[in-house]
């Protein structure tokens, strides 16, 4: 699903009206009715409810009054109230025959107030996409008391809420803190990243008469969620006949002897997400261990350093250029260790991989890059990569993974909250899933195992597919593992454990 600036929405709706034959005027009623359904859907029966409705001027108060004509004519409300923050002329056409309360000042506010505090519904519709700046006056209050003082309501923002940036993560000033946002025709930039999207609570998008392909067939349009239906298709039933060689052939040069669980997480993983056969290439001593752990992974003993870390000596005799030989998808990087011994095998190990790529952690260094590649950094290692401070990718996420993306032609997942999929033509995939109990140590090992699973077993499929499959995968697993486990006890085996209900959401979702 497409992503959109306020811009592009007003664009799309220009065509819409242009190209296709719909009246503005329909639009705005088919955006009230898909509102007054959704509260009728959430919230019903209305009759218990006592709702008010508050309107502005331009495009979103006209929705909002829309809101109010089908609640009164339709909703059978307990109780409803029309507050107006605009001239009497935006009446005119609504048809809103129930009674309004007009309100032009913060004492007009005041006095409209004794009426709707004990709401237990309240419509925000005061302000909409178009903002251009901080609320301020007469709105601001409102949503300072929206906020604060309609404590038995649940709150229901019209497009976007009152205040909220719509074109930024970052907040131009105070926003009303909605429970749902139902948003027309396609998200916008600052209901989807933080710290802004907290505001939304609960994001329904709707449609209201575009086509769709006005804009999901834009190449223009960059930026999109991960869509649960595109990757799909990855997860259809098996041939009966298949077997282990179907599949693909997972390599992961991971772990050390100090952390040997990195190469057991990020192995374990490519294994549940579906490859056909996993190699686990570490050090002898962590390849004894390894087995213990998961059985089913096989293993290749390294030479190792006096740190107990993967040496150039595994070179010798074509040792590793014989190991990597014949396999699919090759991870590496977990673990590993950042000795220079250990960064010069990586290097050259890495110049022998035919395959797919996947770089994360300690391979996650400049002169590792290679076009094709997909490279898992959290945002302190996207700086080692660029240059950049941490706190400077933390501030530009989108247009550092974006451009390192297509500069160095590479697939970039830039990971934290709300996981960054950036693809070499510029395209970027946000991924809404996800959990705090994630922020615990061998999340990102799994997540590494997931993608070269993924990879393996479709070749023929889109890179950024796979990698999109696995980044939403790994977040619905942690949301499933804080509900069954709660945030501060999960662990990343508890992500593993929970892959195969993840899978199985994915026809929910």
């Amino acid at each position: 699903m497409k992503i959109l600036t306020a811009a592009q929405m007003r664009e799309i709706d220009r065509r819409t009206t242009a190209e296709r034959g719909v009246p503005q005027l329909v639009l705005m009623e088919n955006a009230g009715a898909r509102v007054f359904e959704f509260l009728s859907h959430k919230f019903g029966p209305l009759r218990d409810h006592r709702i008010a409705v508050i309107c502005g001027k331009g495009n979103n108060g006209g929705d909002g009054l829309v809101v109010a004509r089908h609640l009164h004519t339709r909703g059978r409300c307990g109780k409803l109230t029309v507050v107006l923050v605009a001239d009497r002329a935006m009446l005119e056409g609504a048809g809103v025959d129930c009674p309004v309360e007009l309100v032009r000042s913060e004492n007009e506010w005041e006095a409209a107030l004794g009426a709707i505090l004990d709401s237990t519904l309240v419509v925000d519709a005061l302000l909409g996409t178009g903002l251009r700046g901080p609320a301020e006056g007469l709105a601001l209050r409102i949503i300072r008391d929206l906020n604060s003082r309609f404590v038995r309501a649940r709150v229901v923002a019209v497009d976007i809420p009152s205040g909220l940036a719509s074109d930024s993560g970052e907040p131009v000033g105070e926003s009303v803190r909605a429970d749902h946002t139902v948003t027309f025709t396609a998200p916008k930039i600052g209901q989807i990243f933080p710290p802004n999207c907290e505001a939304v609570g609960e994001l329904h998008v709707v449609p209201i008469g575009s086509a769709p392909s006005l804009y999901e067939d834009d190449p223009e349009l960059y930026l999109a969620t991960i869509d649960p239906t595109g990757i799909l298709p990855l997860f259809a039933p098996r041939p009966r006949a298949a077997h282990k060689g179907d599949f693909g052939h997972v390599l992961i040069v991971a772990g050390s002897t100090p952390k040997p669980g990195a190469a057991i997480l990020a192995g374990t993983a490519a294994l549940r997400a579906g490859a056909g056969l996993v190699t686990v290439a570490t050090t002898a001593r962590a390849a004894a261990i390894v087995p213990a752990h998961t059985p089913e992974l096989m293993t290749e003993p390294l030479p190792e350093t006096e740190q107990g870390t993967v040496s150039p000596a595994a070179f010798d005799y074509q040792r590793f250029e014989n190991i990597v030989a014949r396999k699919d998808v090759v991870a590496l990087g977990p673990g590993l260790g950042t000795s220079d011994q250990t960064r010069a095998f990586m290097t050259k190990a890495i110049g022998l991989c035919a395959g797919r790529l996947v770089l994360d952690a300690d391979a996650l260094v400049p002169e590792n890059v290679r076009p094709g590649a997909v490279l898992t950094p959290h945002p302190g290692e996207m700086a080692r990569l660029t240059g950049l401070s941490t706190a400077e990718v933390q501030s530009r996420r989108l247009e550092i993974a974006r451009e390192f993306a297509r500069s160095r032609q590479v697939y970039v997942v830039l990971k934290g909250y709300r996981t960054l999929v950036a693809v070499p033509d510029g395209r970027v995939f946000v991924n809404l899933t996800g959990s705090p109990a994630m922020a615990s140590g061998g999340t990102g090992d799994v997540l590494t195992g997931l993608i070269a699973g993924l990879l393996a077993q479709f070749p023929k499929a889109p890179v950024e597919q796979a990698v999109a499959a696995a980044v939403w995968l790994h977040g619905r697993a942690g949301e499933l593992a804080a509900r069954d486990l709660g945030e501060q006890s999960a662990l990343a085996t508890d992500l593993l454990a929970r892959l195969p209900a993840a899978i199985a959401s994915l026809r929910d979702a």
